[in-house]
C-alpha cells in the first residue's frame, strides 16, 4: 500500500506521466510485494493479476522496469526468504490430502472474505468515529492478548508457530478462526489492510493443522511445512482470485519451495474454483471492492 501511493503521487504531479496512473501504482506494487516476498517474478504477477487486471504494453514495461530493479535490490542486499525452513521432499500419496486441505483453504478464503465484508458494514452503522475505532481497538487488543501471534500481519508468529510442534490442536484452531476475526476487526474499525498477509496466515494454520491432526488422529507421517505452504498458497489464490501469483509467491516463502511446485499448483487452482463455486464472482467482486475501498 505504501509504494502504491509512491506512485499515485507521482501521478498526480504535474508532468507527463500524469498519464500512466496505473502503471507507476503497479510500478510500486510490483516492487514492495517483490522486495517482501524476495521474488520479482511474484511481484509482477501479483500487480499484473490484481491490481491492474489488464495486460497492455506500458503496465508490462513497468512492472517489468519495477521487478527488474527490485531484483537488484534483493541481490545486492543478499534478501532471506520469509521464512526459514527448507523443505525436505514430499510424496505422490499425498496428493488427495492436498487437494482436500485446498477445498478446506477456499472454504476459508470464502468465510474470510464474508467476515470482512459483514464487518465493515457493521462499523459502517456507527456514527461516532471514536467510538468506531476504539471499538475495534479494544476488541483487537484483547484478541491480541489471549493470543500474540495475531499481532499485526503474524509473519512472526506463523515462524513460531512452524517451529513449535507441541503447539496444542485447539490453540491452532483458535488462531484459525481468529486471525480473519482480527483483521476484519481492524478493517471495519477503519485501519488499513487487507486479505494478503491473513490469508497467507491463516493458511499455512490450517495446513499445520491439518497435517498434525491427521498424524495424531489417523497415524499418518505427514510433513507439516508442505501443508502449511499448499494451505497458504490455497487461501490466497482464493482470497484475491490470483492462482499463478499465489504458487509463485507460496514457492519463495521458503528456501527451496519450488520442490513443491507441482503440489502448490493443484493446490492454487482448486481453491479458486471451489471458492468460486461457494461464493460465485459477482459477489466475489462486490466484496473485494467493500474489503478494498476506503473507511469513513
Amino acid at each position: 500500500m505504501a509504494t502504491a501511493t509512491v506512485g499515485n503521487l507521482a501521478y498526480k504531479q504535474n508532468f507527463s506521466a500524469q498519464s500512466y496512473k496505473r502503471e507507476l501504482i503497479c510500478a510500486g506494487v510490483t516492487a514492495a510485494v517483490a522486495i517482501l516476498f524476495v521474488s520479482p517474478l511474484a511481484g509482477f504477477l501479483f500487480a499484473v493479476e490484481v491490481i491492474s487486471r489488464k495486460v497492455r504494453k506500458s503496465l508490462i514495461t513497468s512492472c517489468t522496469t519495477a521487478a527488474l530493479v527490485a531484483w537488484a535490490f534483493i541481490f545486492i542486499f543478499e534478501s532471506t526468504p520469509l521464512l526459514p525452513f527448507p523443505v525436505q521432499q514430499w510424496h505422490w500419496y499425498a496428493l488427495p490430502l492436498f487437494i482436500i486441505l485446498s477445498m478446506m483453504g477456499g472454504a476459508l478464503s470464502v468465510y474470510f472474505t464474508l467476515l470482512v465484508t459483514r464487518m465493515k458494514k457493521l462499523f459502517e452503522n456507527i456514527n461516532n468515529n471514536f467510538l468506531r475505532v476504539n471499538l475495534g481497538a479494544i476488541s483487537v487488543g484483547l484478541l491480541i492478548f489471549l493470543l500474540p501471534a495475531l499481532y499485526g500481519d503474524s509473519y512472526h508468529g506463523l515462524k513460531e508457530t512452524i517451529s513449535s510442534p507441541t503447539i496444542p490442536l485447539f490453540i491452532l484452531a483458535f488462531l484459525l478462526f481468529l486471525k480473519p476475526v482480527a483483521a476484519s476487526l481492524t478493517l471495519g474499525a477503519g485501519g488499513d489492510g487487507g486479505v494478503f498477509a491473513p490469508s497467507i496466515v491463516a493458511g499455512a494454520i490450517l495446513g499445520l493443522f491439518f497435517a498434525r491432526f491427521c498424524n495424531a488422529q489417523f497415524n499418518m507421517e505427514l510433513i507439516p511445512l508442505n501443508f502449511a505452504l499448499v494451505g497458504a498458497a490455497a487461501t490466497l489464490s482464493a482470497s484475491i482470485y490470483a492462482p499463478f501469483t499465489a504458487l509463485i509467491l507460496a514457492c519463495n516463502l521458503v528456501p527451496n519451495g519450488y520442490q513443491l511446485f507441482l503440489p502448490l499448483l493443484i493446490g492454487c487452482l482448486s481453491a479458486k474454483y471451489f471458492s468460486k463455486i461457494m461464493l460465485p464472482y459477482n459477489v466475489y467482486t462486490y466484496d473485494f471492492y467493500l474489503i478494498n475501498r476506503p473507511s469513513k
